[in-house]
């Protein structure tokens, strides 16, 4: 029975055929096209799905990372992608950037290295700067992340008292920063610096310890713990 079903195959329009190879070889089998050819359901009166997805991925060197940078309106200038599509294509690399999730084979926060692989994918592919902060225990136990604001290509602005009210809501012993820096340059600003200083004694006050300030760039980072700035 499968090998006629194989048989009939051939004779099924393009745009069906990754949805039945995947049925029948499993999800594995399919090329990245495929895949997006299933998410997009048709191609273009010129282009069949798969042909179309092709032209796609051509256009970012078939870097699946490059393409989960491309925007809704830079995706909806392929003809045959209009917003309905390119919002299927956006929100599935979006579920695939945030399937690594926090290492959670680490159950306490003991270095700097710990506290990044437990943040570093919230970072990934990010154009813009985002602020976030990992509210610990007393034993240094992860018990919440919490995304305090989020802004444009140089900066976010991060609110003291919005931080310092989740940690107290959280019962938080302590707390670390971490912002992204998209321009890949790790070294800390003038104003990251006035601001982890504001914030580590305002921690001080509250009795709430700034543990660090992590900053992330391209899949590395800097610790200001680790450098003696706290």
């Amino acid at each position: 029975m499968i090998e006629n079903i194989r048989q009939s195959i051939k004779s099924w329009a393009e745009d069906d055929r990754p949805r039945e190879k995947l049925l029948l070889k499993g999800k594995r089998s399919l090329s990245d096209a495929e895949l997006i050819a299933i998410l997009i359901g048709s191609g273009s009166r010129e282009l069949s799905a798969v042909d179309l997805s092709k032209q796609i991925l051509a256009s970012v060197n078939n870097n699946l990372n490059e393409l989960s940078k491309l925007t809704i309106e830079e995706l909806m200038q392929f003809r045959g992608i209009g917003e309905a599509k390119a919002i299927s294509i956006a929100s599935a690399l979006e579920l695939g950037r945030r399937r690594p999730t926090e290492d959670t084979s680490v159950s306490h926060i003991k270095t700097s290295r710990d506290a990044f692989e437990w943040m570093k994918h919230l970072f990934l592919d990010l154009q813009h700067e985002e602020f976030w902060i990992l509210l610990l225990s007393r034993s240094n136990k992860p018990l919440e992340k919490y995304l305090v604001s989020k802004g444009g290509v140089t900066g976010t602005i991060a609110d003291t008292r919005i931080i310092f009210k989740k940690a107290i809501l959280a019962q938080a012993s302590s707390i670390i920063l971490f912002h992204n820096h998209p321009s890949g340059n790790l070294k800390p600003s003038g104003a990251d610096i006035q601001l982890t200083r504001k914030l580590t004694e305002t921690g001080r006050i509250v009795d709430i310890t700034v543990v660090d300030h992590i900053i992330i760039a391209d899949g590395d980072y800097y610790s200001f713990a680790d450098e003696g700035k706290l």
